[in-house]
């Protein structure tokens, strides 16, 4: 086998991961890109409202896809050009999430499919000091034109993968994974009629059930409560990208510090309250987005962490929505 596999990148229309309105593809055939396909589509329905933060984010409307499919309709031909490849993606829990999502919500099965993230990747073979999409295509000598358009977001996944399998001198995914000594992940095969759905959708559905939103808290501008620091799941997934790491949080979360403590430990990471030599992740809240690492907007702790990184650690800074993508939070605003 050669180099092959379908990079895909999802935008939504708000918090919910089910709510895809924009899909990229990519074909990657022995490393080399071959076809691309994009859609806009209307999300599921009762799940279809457009979030102001979404919607500044990648500027996609309601306006944008009425007359659209809705994604269930969409989603043979999504479907057919992934075909049986492994899909890729740039925090791959969140765009595996929507398929998975987006599916129950529109009373669809969905197929298995083996899938590689190329945030953990990234992680793996890069050493930055953000490995969002834009630092990462950056560094794979891909740079990302449009940051948040499905085509140009997917069309980067495929770079950094192809990147860092030449770096690896790794002829397949199988053969990258197992220079790697990783284990690639897979999303079962569902369908919602006989099997158990999702949190993400359990959480929505409720919501749409009581005809509330999604239930987002403002910004606290008070000193943020720090709260307990619970230990790490022993049962979490360990193909998560939060998994094994050593997360602090910084700034004015729209969940609350203590909630995100819990939710990142939930997934097998180890919280604690300040920045040390065992810090490997900094979330940082406020609004931060990853471009302000270099403009200069950056909380004392986000300071040291540079400094650290500067210095050799192995440590990397998210943003807010970055991590809310990959704890799977219903209530996520903005995906930096």
């Amino acid at each position: 086998m050669g180099l092959d596999f379908t990079a895909i990148d999802f935008e939504t229309a708000n918090g919910f991961r089910g709510s895809p309105c924009a899909v990229g593809l990519t074909k990657v055939r022995g490393g080399q890109i071959v076809d691309e396909a994009s859609w806009l589509m209307r999300p599921p329905p009762n799940h279809d409202h457009f979030d102001y933060h979404n919607v500044r984010i990648h500027g996609i409307r309601a306006d944008d896809v009425a007359g659209h499919p809705r994604f269930g309709e969409l989603f043979p031909e999504i479907g057919a050009f992934i075909g049986d490849d492994i899909l890729a993606a740039h925090n791959a829990a969140f765009d595996l999430g929507v398929i998975r999502s987006g599916l129950e919500v529109s009373g669809l099965p969905g197929p298995a499919y083996d899938y590689v993230c190329t945030v953990m990747l990234s992680r793996r073979c890069y050493s930055l000091v953000s490995n969002s999409l834009p630092f990462a295509a950056e560094e794979a000598g891909v740079p990302l034109v449009k940051h948040h358009d499905a085509a140009e977001d997917a069309r980067a996944c495929a770079g950094i993968l192809i990147d860092i399998a030449r770096r690896n001198q790794a002829n397949s995914i199988g053969e990258l994974y197992l220079s790697l000594g990783l284990v690639m992940p897979r999303q079962q095969a569902f369908d919602p009629a006989t099997d158990g759905l999702s949190k993400s959708s359990i959480a929505a559905l409720a919501a749409a059930g009581s005809g509330t939103a999604a239930p987002l808290r403002p910004f606290q501008s008070s000193w943020p409560e720090e709260g307990a620091n619970p230990l790490p799941n022993p049962d979490a997934e360990p193909g998560h990208p939060l998994y094994g790491q050593t997360v602090v949080f910084t700034g004015a979360l729209a969940i609350g510090r203590p909630e995100a403590k819990r939710r990142s430990a939930d997934v097998g990471a180890r919280p604690e309250s300040r920045v040390t030599g065992r810090t490997t992740v900094l979330v940082v809240g406020d609004g931060f987005v990853a471009s302000d690492l270099r403009s200069g907007r950056l909380t004392g702790k986000a300071r040291r962490v540079l400094e650290l990184h500067d210095r050799g650690q192995p440590i990397e800074v998210l943003s807010e929505g970055e991590f809310l993508q990959m704890v799977g939070d219903f209530a996520a605003a903005a995906i930096a």
